[in-house]
């Protein structure tokens, strides 16, 4: 007979409480054999989080990587760091991705200084605290739009003229918010939401030029904005982590590293017969059924 008291939500409550180990923050890198040497591929956002992770993944595989910010010690730091590592090289350009003028600026400089661009990278975005509709304000709407859609827009605009030369490709950030909601993110996910749309429908149209056109759509990865949410909430961050960790069938959380490997599998030509597609990375979060009460941000 199979033993009752552990079923229900006996094992959730039982893994809740059980003791936390210290989430992974860095993964080796498995790139399957995929090289992207020689190319140039521009990463917004790459001082931190999963664009860093991403921008590793890419100097790995022995690509010139343009990475930009505004925090201009980060970027550097980071640059620095992932050249000695190799082989490929990484250089940092400060840039404010809500200033579509310093996006134009931006794309320019990646030209001039390596000669080419091969793929286009739009992570740069960020996600406010969570809190319900009551609390948001116009101008929160037109801030978190200009950063998380508009810039995307932008530097789309100002980088096909380059990647239709080298039929290269485009990655959007989305996020899985942007497909299944999110309860006191509805902005958030808004944004995330209008980026699959945008994704689709410039796949259809760059698709003559060569230009491939897909978006990533990450779930619970760790990272220094999960962590910010986490002292936002007021709990610790063992508590948050194994709550994140219980809504995934396989039961972590991912590295940003994790995500940079299909990303650079977008960019490569193994997805040559890939465009307009939506990849969730997110370890199966959105399968089934899993527990939703009561909301975190509360």
């Amino acid at each position: 007979m199979p033993d009752r008291s552990k079923q229900g939500v006996q094992p959730l409550l039982d893994f809740l409480q059980g003791k936390s180990e210290e989430v992974q923050r860095i993964s080796k890198i498995d790139r399957c054999g995929l090289s992207y040497t020689d190319k140039v591929a521009l990463i917004t956002g790459g001082t931190k989080g999963m664009g860093a992770g991403c921008a590793r993944v890419f100097v790995d595989a022995g690509a010139k990587v343009m990475i930009c910010g505004r925090d201009t010690q980060a970027g550097n730091k980071v640059a620095k760091e992932l050249t000695a590592q190799g082989p490929g090289a990484c250089v940092f350009e400060k840039c404010d991705v809500s200033r579509p003028e310093e996006v134009r600026l931006l794309i320019n400089r990646t030209v001039e200084h390596f000669g080419r661009l091969d793929c286009l990278f739009n992570n740069a975005g960020y996600h406010p605290p969570l809190g319900p509709i009551d609390d948001v304000t116009l101008e929160d709407v037109t801030s978190l739009l200009q950063t998380n859609f508009v810039s995307q827009v932008a530097a789309c605009k100002y980088a096909l003229p380059h990647l239709r030369k080298t039929r290269g490709t485009i990655v959007n950030m989305g996020s899985c918010t942007g497909v299944l909601g999110q309860e006191g993110g509805a902005l958030y996910a808004g944004t995330k939401g209008a980026i699959s749309a945008f994704t689709k429908s410039l796949a259809i149209e760059e698709a003559r030029h060569g230009v491939r056109v897909n978006a990533v759509l990450p779930g619970n990865i760790y990272t220094d904005s999960r962590a910010r949410m986490v002292k936002e909430l007021g709990v610790t961050g063992a508590e948050v982590d194994r709550w994140a960790e219980a809504n995934q069938p396989i039961g972590r959380s991912g590295t940003p590293e994790e995500v940079g490997q299909v990303v650079l599998f977008l960019a490569t030509s193994a997805s040559s017969y890939l465009t307009g597609i939506e990849l969730m990375i997110s370890s199966g979060i959105e399968l089934g059924t899993g527990v939703k009460y009561p909301p975190l941000w509360l």
